[in-house]
């Protein structure tokens, strides 16, 4: 199998003076947390993600800029991963889980042709065995009334993309750097001077998605792969019969049974 017979050619793209707020808009009308940056004609500049965007504006040297200033040239990586469209699909689904962008652009020449992302690979897997298989046990979670600062903190020390947040066990919704996001580009948008008070106001429970999708431990990891397609999300609560939570399991997790 080729990268060509996986990857998505139903490109989003923008450019690289698009400024960061409608980049996140494009990303929540898609259902995508990625974007690729290309020129005028085509070829790839970049690639942007939500959890890039979380990060430029968290960053405490940004307190004074306001979001309409900032633009996908600000945030978008430059060193990642390419691929051919006929490259073996074997290579890449080695580095699936390592560090780096999860988004693989494929490039002939400069000239952006496709997109290889974890949602396109979860259509290769087959594993009738249970999510309770493969499922984080250990999780990292916070509460409705937490602030996103913290929330962040944790994404960051964890090298994670999203958290559920939970109230005695049980899922009340999910945050994940999307959410996080577009909390900050709202932030950024208020007077500069009372910018620094409403940080402290920003809190999990009014950014968080409450639609949150949710599977017990014995569904198929097949299954699993085709509810997170169905529904475009990248991760899904394991909830035991109690209705408390038992683990996670991500598309990273799904993955790694096809490419073992």
């Amino acid at each position: 199998m080729k990268v060509r017979d996986v990857m998505a050619t139903d490109l989003i793209t923008v450019d690289k003076d698009r400024n960061l707020k409608d980049v996140l808009s494009l990303m929540e009308q898609h259902h995508v947390t990625k974007v690729p940056v290309v020129d005028a004609e085509g070829r790839l500049q970049g690639i942007i993600t939500d959890g890039r965007i979380a990060d430029k504006l968290g960053r405490a040297h940004n307190k004074d800029i306001q979001t309409g200033t900032l633009r996908a040239s600000s945030v978008m990586a430059k060193d990642f991963v390419r691929a051919h469209p006929d490259e073996p699909l074997e290579t890449l689904l080695e580095d699936v889980g390592k560090p780096g962008l999860t988004m693989i652009p494929v490039v002939q020449g400069d000239m952006l042709v496709g997109v290889l992302t974890k949602s396109d690979l979860l259509a290769l897997v087959d594993s009738k065995a249970p999510v309770a298989d493969v499922m984080r046990r250990e999780l990292h979670a916070v509460s409705a009334d937490e602030r996103i600062v913290h929330a962040r903190r944790l994404l960051l020390d964890n090298d994670i993309a999203r958290l559920p947040v939970l109230d005695g066990g049980r899922v009340q919704g999910i945050l994940a750097e999307h959410e996080i996001a577009a909390a900050f580009a709202g932030f950024k948008e208020a007077d500069m001077h009372v910018q620094k008070a409403m940080v402290r106001d920003l809190h999990v429970g009014d950014y968080m998605r409450r639609d949150v999708v949710t599977a017990g431990p014995d569904v198929p990891c097949d299954e699993a792969a085709q509810m997170m397609r169905d529904h475009h999300v990248g991760a899904l609560p394991i909830v035991g019969g109690d209705g408390t939570i038992q683990g996670i399991v991500t598309r990273t997790d799904l993955i790694r049974t096809y490419a073992s």
